[in-house]
């Protein structure tokens, strides 16, 4: 199978000191195993959409929430695989945004590309300003939240200068343990801290509006954004078919720590959780807790600028050898664009201070046709043989009508409803003017 970034011939001399750097960086850009995607797609994935679990659970219900995260879950997988069999199907395919030109040309593309770098950079935004949370929360300090927002961009900027995925495994384990441990020390903590009186409900709240519940169910898709970073993990893979092990693995994985957290720490605390639900740990813990969530919020959050740096990165010198950043101009040009967007990504964090409608907006713009409304496209057009309604074909043309539906539905509302809730939170004066110095 054809590498779309393999640019070495067939007879190539393999000592000869031009083809040397070539041979060095497909090999270091083509060491990950299945097993290494799938602490990395955990990392990736299992983030800050833990966090904010437990509110969506509070506005929904236990049931409700549960069934939609069990239900959103189940989808968010099968549109994963059908992501995978593209990029298998078409090996060219580095990043998600290369699938827009196969399916609609040159506008195709740009549709693909402005949603696929967005997500990412909205992603990079909201781990900063998680970051800053948690400063704020660990040191109790007077400080402006800027300086803490600025230190949390930097980090993220230090952590994404290695450019292989590969390299990025090594700290998956430490960041898996992290919120693990955070998650861990939040449940027992607000188990102990409960008397048995909690105000937890198996149904919605009596008076919630349809913007509040569509912003807690976005909260929920967004714990399922994983799907726009698989093509890139999987171009760095010496075995791409492999992938399917680690798809099952992630959305296993993702399923149980999603369901466990939102469904414990809202029936302990009840419909005082607050998001992210690190908070609710009570004021000396949640200091204890978000010094134990770090290294996620900082070494996920680095992988998505990776991921983001990586692809724009490859585009700028895709007939160069500067692309495996082995090269002074490819290390000048790697560290300058990291810092760039890491510069838009704190931009987005301080213009949209609010973790839940951060949440919700990147949900609906754009988690809403990367991981659901866009893979059934993709079925439709690059893998389908034959007929819809054709027998051998007809289970799948459900499965991605399905998948196409929700994500519609998330796409319309969940915009709506985000806007709403965000000038309202804004007019309200719940939350302090962009750009201040406010908690």
């Amino acid at each position: 199978m054809s590498r779309s970034n393999s640019v070495i011939s067939k007879d190539a001399d393999i000592c000869d000191p031009e083809t040397q750097p070539l041979l060095a960086g497909n090999a270091k850009f083509r060491s990950l195993g299945w097993k290494r995607l799938t602490i990395i797609a955990i990392v990736e994935a299992i983030a800050l959409g833990s966090l904010g679990l437990p509110s969506a659970f509070a506005a929904l219900g236990m049931v409700t929430g549960i069934i939609l995260t069990v239900g959103i879950g189940l989808l968010a997988m099968y549109a994963g695989y059908i992501i995978g069999q593209v990029k298998l199907m078409y090996p060219e395919v580095a990043h998600y945004a290369d699938v827009g030109s196969l399916i609609m040309g040159r506008w195709g593309s740009r549709i693909f590309i402005g949603s696929f770098v967005a997500l990412l950079v909205f992603v990079i935004g909201s781990h900063a300003l998680t970051g800053a949370i948690a400063f704020k929360t660990i040191t109790q300090s007077d400080s402006c939240s800027v300086i803490f927002s600025i230190l949390s961009a930097v980090i993220l900027m230090l952590l994404a200068i290695p450019p292989s995925f590969a390299e990025i495994a090594i700290l998956g384990y430490i960041d898996f343990a992290s919120i693990v441990l955070a998650i861990g020390v939040t449940m027992i903590a607000t188990g102990i801290q409960s008397d048995g009186s909690s105000d937890w409900s198996a149904w919605p709240k009596p008076d919630i509006s349809f913007t509040s519940a569509i912003v807690a169910t976005n909260n929920i898709v967004f714990a399922y954004s994983f799907a726009g970073c698989l093509p890139s993990f999987m171009d760095d893979m010496h075995t791409p078919e492999d992938y399917t092990k680690a798809m099952w693995w992630l959305g296993g994985v993702q399923i149980f720590i999603y369901t466990v957290t939102g469904s414990i720490i809202y029936a302990f605390v009840g419909q005082s959780v607050q998001s992210p639900a690190l908070l609710s740990a009570g004021p000396l813990l949640s200091r204890i807790v978000f010094g134990l969530a770090l290294p996620v919020i900082f070494i996920s959050g680095s992988i998505n600028l990776t991921v983001a740096s990586r692809y724009i990165h490859g585009k700028m010198y895709q007939k160069s050898i500067a692309r495996f950043i082995n090269t002074p101009e490819g290390w000048v040009t790697w560290l300058g664009l990291v810092f760039f967007i890491t510069v838009i990504a704190w931009i987005i964090a301080e213009a949209i201070p609010i973790f839940s409608a951060l949440l919700s907006i990147m949900s609906s713009l754009f988690v809403s046709g990367l991981a659901f409304y866009f893979p059934p496209v993709m079925w439709y057009m690059l893998l389908r043989e034959g007929a819809w309604y054709e027998k051998h074909n007809l289970k799948a043309a459900i499965c991605n009508g399905v998948v196409f539906v929700v994500g519609m539905v998330i796409f319309v509302c969940g915009t709506y409803a985000s806007i709403a809730d965000l000038v309202h939170e804004f007019q309200s004066g719940s939350v302090g003017k962009p750009f201040t110095c406010s908690a």
